[in-house]
């Protein structure tokens, strides 16, 4: 079946009428059908374009992780790149080198042991890689159980309640039991000690968030890797760690350079983290990294002869675009360590002075600031009880923002925010313009009598 969006109209939309100013003024467009003629590409064109004004701005949409912007010319060279297939390494050997170039990098950036032989791969996103570490961590668990003629059938994974989407898909797909650690109180992320707790010989992994979707908080990847050493050496069980740092991994080697979350921690087997997110580049591009060659069992690896080269490949699809790889390499080169640490740090000083000001509005109460990632989530004040984050976000949509409202997880589906994220091209000035609005929206959302809009509602948010 087709997949559809859960708000979308129910009943399927009536065929095109074409203005007159097409030349087409007797003929209808079949919106589901393929048309029965041909038409020149100018009107094709017209035709989609003008329905894509009805999209939101995505210079606007602060719900996002993913780039909304790039430099004109880097758009130029994705430009140049579109008819390259990723996977034709034999035809496009030089785009291959830049994706090689890309993980020996991203190697070097979070310390692995040796990034000459950085052991790697771009991916279409960081699900994708995520995707990808979790199934070198089966694999390497399923290969040790075997080795110790024990059983291996009932492998599960450990992370909190905060993870991404795409770790739930790998767990329902791949048949590995997911056990979360919920939200306890003001503890909104993992806890070294909560994912000790339901540790056990079948645990292939814990994943710990370098930056949580839902409030921008780093995980504490050191105290858990240091709890799991101490668990070894009480029970012998050796649990190796993921990061998932689809935003923070682009963040804190620029931003945090003393904290030890990557490979300098022995524990950290794989990191992932998206290009397309705090990695600059448009969507959609991932990068997965292993600790070393051995940290990537080789039965995982396909040998494919294709087009005249016998090459390897480990990924859940074949051919994608290079455009995105390029791009990535293209930010590398221009801006470096001194220039991802200069855009990173100005998104940074974005949120948080925006935070604070939100802040200072008086019915908002902060749950994170802004200071790890450019990210923060607010909610209302406990006696604010005639309008709810809902209405606010809803009020926000009127002026074109697109700002999230959603409720937290168990065991804190009570508590419900709104969330901002700041990228590359939200600047001081948009940010003082989302504060006009909110303080323009104010008034009215105060005198409204009751709520309007909850979770159910609202323009309520998934993760």
């Amino acid at each position: 079946m087709t997949l559809k969006h859960p708000k979308a109209p129910g009943t399927r939309a009536a065929d095109l009428a074409v203005p007159p100013h097409f030349n087409l003024e007797t003929r209808t467009i079949p919106r589901h059908s393929l048309p029965d003629d041909e038409m020149s590409p100018d009107v094709a064109y017209q035709i989609v374009h003008d329905e894509l004004m009805l999209d939101g701005n995505a210079r606007l949409n602060v719900a996002t992780f993913v780039s909304t912007w790039m430099e004109p010319q880097a758009e130029k060279l994705m430009a140049e790149c579109f008819d390259k297939n990723m996977i034709d390494k034999d035809e496009y050997p030089q785009t291959a080198e830049i994706e090689v170039r890309c993980v020996n990098i991203l190697a070097d950036l979070w310390h692995a042991p040796d990034t000459e032989e950085a052991t790697g791969c771009s991916t279409t996103g960081s699900s994708e890689a995520a995707m990808l570490g979790g199934l070198a961590l089966k694999r390497r668990w399923q290969k040790r159980r075997a080795a110790e003629g024990k059983p291996a059938d009932k492998p599960n994974i450990v992370m909190g309640i905060n993870v991404q989407i795409c770790w739930e898909k790998f767990a329902n797909y791949w048949d590995v039991e997911m056990r979360l650690v919920p939200m306890e109180g003001d503890r909104f992320t993992l806890s070294a000690e909560e994912a000790v707790a339901l540790c056990d010989e079948n645990t292939i992994g814990v994943v710990a968030i370098l930056g949580s979707t839902f409030d921008g908080a780093y995980e504490p990847v050191k105290e858990i890797s240091d709890a799991l050493d101490r668990f070894q050496q009480e029970s012998g069980i050796d649990v190796p760690v993921h990061v998932d740092g689809a935003s923070g991994a682009m963040i804190a080697p620029f931003l945090d350079p003393d904290l030890e979350w990557d490979f300098r921690l022995p524990r950290v087997a794989s990191i992932n983290t998206s290009g397309h997110k705090y990695g600059l580049v448009y969507p959609g591009v991932g990068w997965v990294v292993w600790r070393d060659a051995d940290a990537l069992p080789e039965d995982l690896i396909f040998w494919v002869n294709y087009l005249g080269d016998n090459m390897p490949t480990f990924a859940l699809n074949f051919s994608r675009p290079g455009a995105q790889v390029v791009a990535q390499y293209y930010n590398f080169l221009r801006l470096g360590r001194a220039g991802f640490r200069e855009v990173q740090g100005y998104a940074r000083d974005v949120a948080t002075r925006l935070s604070s000001r939100l802040e200072e509005l008086g019915p908002f109460t902060l749950l994170t600031r802004g200071d790890e990632l450019p990210v923060f989530a607010f909610t209302l004040k406990d006696d604010v009880e005639n309008y709810t984050v809902f209405d606010v976000s809803n009020a926000l949509r009127e002026r074109g923002w697109q700002v999230p409202a959603y409720t937290f997880p168990a065991n804190r589906t009570d508590l419900a925010a709104l969330r901002v994220v700041v990228r590359r091209g939200f600047t001081h000035d948009l940010a003082d313009m989302l504060v006009a609005d909110i303080e323009r929206q104010l008034p009215r959302l105060e005198k409204q009598p009751t709520a309007v809009h909850d979770a159910a509602s609202g323009t309520a948010f998934a993760h």
